[in-house]
């Protein structure tokens, strides 16, 4: 028994000297509590609107009014005509226009039933559908009290429509979203795994004492990772297209240089993730850390990142994925160009270009 006990107790002193299995033992469990309990939720927060009030009157305006003080959405500003509806939702920042009919307060006192027209941004069916109920219940129940003051049976009636995505599909959503994940785990955790492989293996110093440069050595090992994620992109966007019936509404070549621009930004991570380590299981360790479930919850693929809090908001910033969604979207679903996702692009590119030169400066030339 005395063995025993000294066998419990040395590794127990094992486990307390070793700082990375402290890591996963205490601080993964409290992290993705928290990171859970925060991001996995159905409330609305923080959603931009913006209005088309053909009427103006006081009726308009105090439904609008009362819309914006739920706490729930934030007002993006007045359109003065339809035409600003598509350019509002290719911009991404609205997810809602609400229009108001004209002769809106003259119909519902003289004819007891006036229409508001929801229109919202369905790429995200979730959260669409929860922005029209909300906004749809809200208006209900300024109905009821306008009732109440007036004692006349009036009728205020939604009109919702979905823009992007009318059949509610859920493709238009999980599609862009498995597309950044997988493109993802192939190019950057295969890339980290293969070149700790070398370091495992003791071949990394064949490599190092050939002619071979640190950005030759690197290009011809992700090389081959970009051909396969890049097929891996087209067969993504060929079974969308004619599997689950995704459009394709923008410009294929753009849509497929934003695929490999993704791909590059991936490779580029992977190696930089490659150079910190030593050993393939501490860059599966890392990948999975700072990889998979900051694209799964992070990165707006399932759950908004407007309704996070505002420091999770902050670091999806950090997050490639939420870029190369954002992009997908607007030019498979909206049928925008570059115009519309430069600032995205130039996030990505930046991206890429600071990973790789983080890990050409900490690769290796000589051993230690």
């Amino acid at each position: 028994m005395k063995r025993f006990t000294g066998f419990v107790i040395k590794e127990f002193n094992h486990i307390l000297r070793d700082f990375r299995t402290l890591l996963i033992l205490f601080a993964m469990p409290a992290i993705q509590i928290l990171v859970f309990g925060f991001v996995v939720t159905n409330e609305l927060k923080d959603i931009r609107i913006a209005v088309l009030d053909q009427s103006g009157d006081r009726y308009t305006r105090d439904i609008t009014n009362k819309i914006m003080s739920s706490g729930y959405f934030i007002f993006d500003g007045y359109l003065e005509s339809t035409r600003q509806i598509e350019q509002k939702f290719r911009e991404g920042n609205v997810k809602q226009v609400i229009i108001f009919e004209p002769g809106f307060g003259h119909k519902l006192i003289r004819e007891k039933s006036a229409d508001i027209q929801l229109l919202a941004d369905a790429s995200d069916a979730n959260t669409a559908n929860l922005v029209v109920s909300y906004t749809s219940a809200i208006i209900q129940d300024y109905m009821m009290d306008l009732r109440k003051k007036t004692g006349g049976n009036l009728q205020i009636l939604p009109e919702i429509r979905m823009m992007y995505n009318e059949n509610m599909a859920g493709a238009y959503m999980f599609v862009p979203g498995v597309m950044a994940l997988i493109l993802m785990i192939v190019s950057a955790l295969m890339t980290s795994i293969s070149i700790t492989r070398e370091k495992e293996m003791g071949t990394m110093e064949t490599l190092l004492v050939s002619p071979l440069n640190p950005l030759q050595i690197v290009l011809g090992k992700v090389t081959p990772y970009v051909a396969l994620s890049f097929i891996n992109a087209v067969t993504i966007v060929a079974l969308g297209y004619f599997v689950f019936g995704l459009p394709v509404h923008g410009s294929l070549g753009l849509l497929l240089l934003e695929c490999l621009l993704f791909i590059s930004v991936a490779l580029s991570l992977g190696i930089f993730i490659s150079t910190m380590v030593d050993t393939q299981q501490m860059a599966m360790f890392l990948s999975m850390m700072i990889l998979m479930l900051p694209t799964i919850l992070l990165s707006g693929f399932i759950f908004p990142v407007e309704n996070m809090p505002d420091i999770l908001q902050w670091l999806s910033c950090l997050v490639p994925a939420k870029y190369f969604i954002i992009i997908v979207k607007s030019i498979m679903l909206k049928g925008t160009g570059i115009a519309f996702v430069w600032k995205e692009t130039l996030v990505l590119v930046f991206m890429m270009l600071f990973f790789i030169g983080s890990s050409i400066r900490r690769f290796k030339i000589r051993l230690e």
